[in-house]
C-alpha cells in the first residue's frame, strides 16, 4: 500500500505541475481532465502525508519511552490506515458525471403516474437541500397531474455517488386519491439513473441515426404549437429511442434529445462491460412490477424501508418526501462501501 501511495503523491506532484503550465491552461479538455485527477488525488495524497508524519512521531516517541504519546500515535496510525484503504478503493467512473434521471409511472395506473411526481419532487427538494442544479429535460404529464414520465438532469458534486444507488422500482402503499373505499393500494414506479455522457465518452455516427419530427401536443391532444418542433431520435443499432417536446425549437428539443440518448447507450455499454465480469448483475428497473421493489413507502405507517440494506426508518416518510434522503444515501454508500473492501465487489 506504502508503494501505491508513493506513486500517488508523486502523480498529484506532477498533476499540480499541469495545473500551473500554460500550455495545459490553454486546452480546455486538458485542463478539465487535470483538474479532476488533482480533486481525486488530493485528499489521498493529505491522509497519506498525515501518515507520514505520525510514523515519524510514533518512531520518536517511542525512542523516547512517552508511553502516553505512542499510544496517541498508534491510535492516529489505525484512523488513518482505515481512512488510506477507503480512499485507495477503486474509484466508479461516473463519479464526476452528472446524471440524468427518468421516472416513470409503472403498476397501479394513474396512482403510479401520480406517486412519479412525488418521487420527483422528493429528488428536487434533495436537491435543493444539498445545492444542486436540477433542469427537467422532458415530461410527459398524467390525466390527473401525476407524470407518465418525466426526465431530468441533476449537475453538483457527488450526484453520481449519492444517486446511482436510486435507480430501481420504488413501491408505494397508501390510499389512492382515486379509491373511494378508502383502502390501500400498492402501486410503483421506476426510476433510472443515467451517467450524463459527453460527446468524448460516446460516439454517436449521424448514420445511426432515424430523426423525425412532428408537432408537439399537450393533454388530450390539444396542440401546443403549430410547427413541427417535436423530435424523435431513433438509434438504428441498439433501437434506443428518445422523443422530447418540451421546447418550442425544434433545436433544442433536438439538443436534448441527443444528450438522454447519449447517456442511454454509455449507460448500456457500461452494463454491457459490467455483464462480462459479473453474471450477478442486477438490471436497475426489472420489470417495474411492485414485487421486485427496491424500496417501500408506506404512508399509513409513515415509513419507509430499503430493501437491500434492511434499513427501515420509521415515523420518517414525510422527512424524506421532503428531500431528508441522508440517512437513506449514507446507508447505501457504507453499504457499498462494505462490500467492496470486503472483496465482494
Amino acid at each position: 500500500m506504502l508503494d501505491r501511495l508513493a506513486a500517488l503523491e508523486k502523480e498529484y506532484e506532477e498533476v499540480v505541475a499541469q495545473l500551473g503550465d500554460p500550455v495545459v491552461l490553454s486546452d480546455q479538455r486538458r485542463l478539465r481532465d487535470a483538474s479532476r485527477r488533482h480533486k481525486q488525488l488530493e485528499p489521498i495524497v493529505a491522509a497519506y502525508r498525515q501518515y507520514r508524519s505520525t510514523l515519524e512521531d510514533l518512531a520518536v516517541a517511542k525512542e523516547l519511552g512517552m508511553r502516553e504519546e505512542v499510544d496517541l500515535a498508534e491510535a492516529r496510525m489505525e484512523e488513518l490506515e482505515a481512512e488510506l484503504k477507503l480512499l485507495l478503493l477503486p474509484k466508479d467512473p461516473n463519479d464526476d458525471k452528472n446524471v440524468i434521471v427518468e421516472i416513470r409511472g409503472a403498476e397501479g395506473g394513474e396512482e403510479a403516474n401520480l406517486f412519479a411526481k412525488d418521487l420527483f419532487e422528493m429528488y428536487q427538494r434533495y436537491a435543493e437541500r444539498t445545492g444542486w442544479k436540477l433542469e427537467v429535460l422532458g415530461a410527459d404529464p398524467s390525466d390527473m397531474g401525476g407524470y407518465n414520465e418525466i426526465t431530468f438532469i441533476l449537475r453538483g458534486d457527488g450526484v453520481w455517488t449519492h444517486m446511482k444507488h436510486e435507480g430501481g422500482p420504488h413501491r408505494v402503499q397508501r390510499v389512492p386519491v382515486t379509491e373511494s373505499q378508502g383502502r390501500i393500494h400498492t402501486s410503483s414506479a421506476t426510476v433510472t439513473v443515467l451517467p450524463e455522457a459527453e460527446e468524448v465518452d460516446i460516439q454517436v455516427d449521424p448514420n445511426d441515426l432515424k430523426i423525425d419530427v412532428y408537432r408537439s401536443t399537450g393533454p388530450g391532444g390539444q396542440s401546443v404549437n403549430t410547427t413541427d418542433s417535436a423530435v424523435r431520435i431513433t438509434h438504428i443499432p441498439t433501437g434506443v429511442v428518445v422523443a422530447m417536446q418540451d421546447e418550442k425549437s425544434q433545436i433544442q428539443n433536438r439538443a436534448k434529445a441527443m444528450q438522454v440518448l447519449r447517456a442511454r447507450l454509455l449507460k448500456a455499454e457500461q452494463d454491457r462491460q459490467q455483464a462480462e465480469l459479473s453474471s450477478a448483475r442486477r438490471n436497475q428497473v426489472g420489470g417495474g412490477g411492485r414485487s421486485e421493489k427496491i424500496r417501500t413507502y408506506n404512508y399509513k405507517e409513515n415509513r419507509v424501508s430499503d430493501h437491500r440494506i434492511n434499513l427501515t426508518l420509521a415515523g420518517k416518510l414525510d422527512r424524506v418526501l421532503q428531500g431528508d434522503l441522508d440517512e437513506l444515501m449514507d446507508g447505501l454508500i457504507a453499504d457499498e462501501r462494505a462490500r467492496q473492501l470486503s472483496g465482494e465487489e
